[in-house]
């Protein structure tokens, strides 16, 4: 069981600062297998097409039938499809999911008295 949870889920830390303020060096991250079409936002796991030693954390900005294009949220300090062009979905290792978001504030009733 644990080389199958492997292949469908990868903790990674976050290194480098392409994708700040969103994610942050040394930020530790659960990423999955994708399990449903790859949408504009979503933030992926791809090898770096220039290295295939090299994983890069980026944001699909764009989806054209099978090619996307993603970028760093932080683009002054990014290498993405700019610079190397837009990728086939396949090419999509992991997908990040969005996290929950945080619960709203329980309002309480004014006291009285």
């Amino acid at each position: 069981m644990g080389r199958t949870l492997e292949r469908v889920v990868r903790r990674l830390v976050v290194e480098g600062a392409s994708m700040v303020p969103t994610y942050r060096p040394g930020e530790r991250l659960t990423a999955l297998r994708p399990w449903r079409p790859i949408r504009v936002g979503d933030v992926v796991v791809v090898r770096d097409p220039r290295d295939a030693r090299r994983w890069l954390l980026k944001r699909c900005v764009d989806r054209r039938n099978r090619l996307i294009e993603v970028r760093g949220d932080n683009e002054a300090a990014s290498t993405d499809s700019r610079d190397f062009g837009p990728l086939d979905v396949a090419d999509v290792a992991y997908v990040v999911p969005r996290p929950r978001p945080a619960p709203l504030p329980r309002r309480t009733a004014p006291h009285e008295g």
